[in-house]
């Protein structure tokens, strides 16, 4: 077999990478990976009325954060360049073309208005939204002619009309379709740019991808794919189709209910390696169950068979939770860089090292540090305690033990009053890291000019 070649096609119609791309991205990485090939990425930018300036520049920033690298692309090149579809119209142009010689493809010079009253007609009787294959009888030399005229007009598909069109699925088995309910799809649009059907097939030929891993939204559109590679006497690329994620209520991600783009997982503070684990749980188990693996872990064990078809349910509480594992186990040394850059630079490195020890454990995401720390950096706003504490810290030694007793000693029966009073005067919070600890940190002087006295209380 030649040596594997895999890819993503992103298309820069939205925000960023989508959570579910970077899924796909990962599972073609770690196969490619698992069988000393290359992965690469290719822009699909023929939708220009959908394009969304700079999408392109946050797409490949994702990846590159997530640490997903891809051996060509465009912005780095490779053998095959340009891999920006929008820089390839000569070529798909001159296949729609050899399709047309061949008889696989013919001109259509149907106007929008008559396709749009078409589908209506068709509605109207219950059938599928089909070209009628009115411009398919027109005679070759016509439709040549009306071409050289100036005449508009797009290129279709010639499907048969009889027969059955199988492909192999790696993860799913034998699909088929019956080629009477596969429509003559447009191939090339009136404006010279391709569609996604003749561009991917002919990018991944030129491109030598030797495996197509996507979505299974893509399997309808499949057949068409695996006509058109033979109608070009071309051998097709292994194929297999991964099930998309879901919301906990099986609706598709939808970022209405969730984040969806990487950028946002990033700035609410998830780290790359946790995001990549617990996307290679979605739909692949770790031999004997473990949680917890590397990507290079997962690459030593992944076979694409064992890729499961159920839907698997993306959830951003188990995301959490494996995110603050990754906390955990970070060396205190890189977790405190991560933090500073994270945030950046606002906090002090040598601050951020002394309060990190109180907070680890309650971290699940570098939000999170802030949520929990800020009283350290910004003092909250004047709240009064009782003056018989007050007094009583004010003579009290500045450790644990010493500052326990100093409180039990005044607080007598109340002492979870009393110790909620001063940490909601300290740390403007009722809840947050030991307090006793914390006050240690912030040290006497800082504290006492946190917790003004009440003579009335």
């Amino acid at each position: 077999m030649s040596a594997v070649r895999t890819r993503i096609a992103p298309s820069p119609t939205g925000q960023d990478l989508h959570i579910g791309n970077a899924y796909t991205a990962l599972i073609n990485y770690v196969f490619a990976r698992a069988h000393n090939g290359q992965f690469i990425i290719r822009v699909e930018d023929t939708d220009r009325t959908r394009l969304v300036t700079g999408a392109e520049d946050r797409i490949l920033a994702s990846l590159r954060w997530l640490g997903i690298p891809y051996a060509e692309g465009p912005d780095i090149g490779g053998p095959f360049a340009p891999y920006r579809q929008s820089e390839r119209l000569d070529i798909y142009k001159k296949h729609a073309e050899e399709l047309v010689a061949k008889n696989h493809a013919y001109y259509c010079f149907c106007t929008p208005q008559r396709l749009d009253q078409m589908r209506k007609d068709l509605e109207a009787k219950h059938l599928p939204p089909m070209y009628d294959g009115l411009c398919k009888k027109i005679d070759s030399k016509k439709s040549k002619k009306r071409v050289a005229a100036g005449e508009k007009y797009v290129i279709r598909m010639n499907v048969p009309d009889e027969g059955t069109t199988i492909f192999h699925d790696v993860i799913r088995g034998d699909i088929s379709f019956a080629n009477i309910l596969i429509d003559d799809q447009v191939i090339l649009k009136s404006d010279g740019f391709p569609t996604y059907h003749l561009g991917v097939v002919v990018d991944d030929h030129i491109m030598k991808i030797t495996h197509i891993i996507r979505g299974e939204e893509w399997i309808s559109s499949t057949p068409k794919h695996i006509l058109l590679y033979k109608f070009f006497g071309w051998d097709v690329p292994l194929i297999a189709h991964v099930s998309v994620l879901r919301n906990p209520d099986r609706t598709k991600l939808s970022k209405r209910k969730n984040p969806v783009w990487v950028s946002e997982y990033k700035a609410k503070g998830f780290l790359p390696d946790a995001i990549k684990n617990y996307l290679a749980t979605m739909a692949w188990s770790y031999p004997g169950g473990q949680d917890i693996f590397s990507v290079d872990e997962m690459i030593s064990k992944f076979r694409l068979e064992d890729i499961q078809t159920t839907a698997p349910i993306f959830d951003t509480e188990k995301l959490r939770w494996m995110n603050g594992e990754y906390i955990r186990h970070m060396k205190s040394e890189k977790l405190k860089n991560i933090i500073y850059e994270f945030y950046n630079k606002k906090y002090p490195e040598k601050q951020i090292e002394t309060v990190l020890p109180l907070l680890v454990e309650r971290m699940k995401t570098l939000a999170e540090f802030e949520t929990l720390a800020g009283f350290f950096f910004v003092r909250p706003p004047k709240h009064a305690v009782r003056s018989e504490l007050r007094t009583a810290l004010e003579s009290s030694e500045w450790n644990h033990d010493a500052m326990e007793k100093t409180i039990r000693d005044v607080a007598g029966a109340n002492a979870k009053e009393i110790f909620m009073e001063l940490r909601v005067a300290v740390t403007g919070k009722t809840v947050g890291p030991p307090l006793l600890e914390s006050l240690e940190i912030l040290g006497k002087e800082e504290t006492l000019t946190r917790i003004p006295s009440s003579a009335g209380r």
